[in-house]
């Protein structure tokens, strides 16, 4: 049974969430991290406790996203893995909502994946292996009033996912979406005490997302639903 060897992972939209659960676990398994993000500040903490690498980026800047590859590659090496975690959002009434907000949220959530993507399929087409994987969220499959530009960059996201997993499966890359339904659980969102586990652990997550590595090809997903146990859908 084939199971991939992943050395070096890159996160982009890095922050205390989601993407230091996934930090946490991949350095764990013995896989160098770097982390992107616009603002690299508050993550000095988590390159301290995983050793992982901080790189300041704006994901919807195909030249800073270039340079973020480029940097990653001479200082810590091709990366084999790459997360997209970033996400744009501007909510209220379709009426009062502002087209510059509106095409910067798409952006953010989905022009700047296929950025981070194209980078990445670059790199990993000629040795016909690596994993690129995107989080998704509930308005990747349901449009919610006033949320229409969540909603649209989600769903482009999750488009061009399909689309890649068509194209570069068959070429050795693992191209997977999550759809995270639900809220995840952090130090400023916690659950009631009466609705344990209402949320979304991050940590279990993170574990998910390397379930999904471990799949030999055999048997490659590429979506996975998460959603707590009482989570309506």
């Amino acid at each position: 049974m084939e199971h991939p060897k992943y050395k070096i992972a890159l996160i982009v939209g890095a922050g205390e969430g989601l993407s230091a659960s996934l930090a946490r676990l991949l350095s764990k398994q013995g896989i160098h991290v770097a982390l992107a993000a616009r603002k690299i500040e508050k993550l000095g903490a988590l390159c301290s406790e995983t050793g992982a690498k901080a790189y300041a980026c704006n994901a919807t800047d195909p030249e800073e996203v270039e340079r973020l590859f480029g940097l990653v590659e001479r200082e810590i090496g091709t990366p084999d893995l790459v997360v997209y975690n970033a996400s744009g959002r501007s909510r209220g009434p379709l009426v009062d909502l502002v087209p510059a907000d509106v095409a910067n949220a798409i952006a953010v959530s989905a022009y700047g994946g296929f950025l981070v993507a194209q980078q990445a399929a670059r790199r990993m087409l000629p040795s016909q292996h690596g994993a690129i994987l995107f989080t998704g969220a509930s308005a990747s499959v349901k449009g919610y009033a006033q949320s229409a530009p969540f909603a649209m960059g989600k769903f482009a996201l999750r488009g061009l996912a399909q689309s890649m997993a068509r194209e570069l499966s068959p070429q050795g890359i693992h191209v997977a979406h999550f759809v995270i339904d639900g809220g995840i659980r952090s130090a400023v969102r916690t659950e009631p005490g009466d609705k344990p586990d209402s949320m979304l652990d991050p940590d279990a997550i993170a574990e998910s997302y390397w379930n999904v590595l471990q799949q030999p090809r055999s048997a490659w997903s590429w979506e996975l639903e998460l959603r707590p146990w009482v989570e309506k859908f």
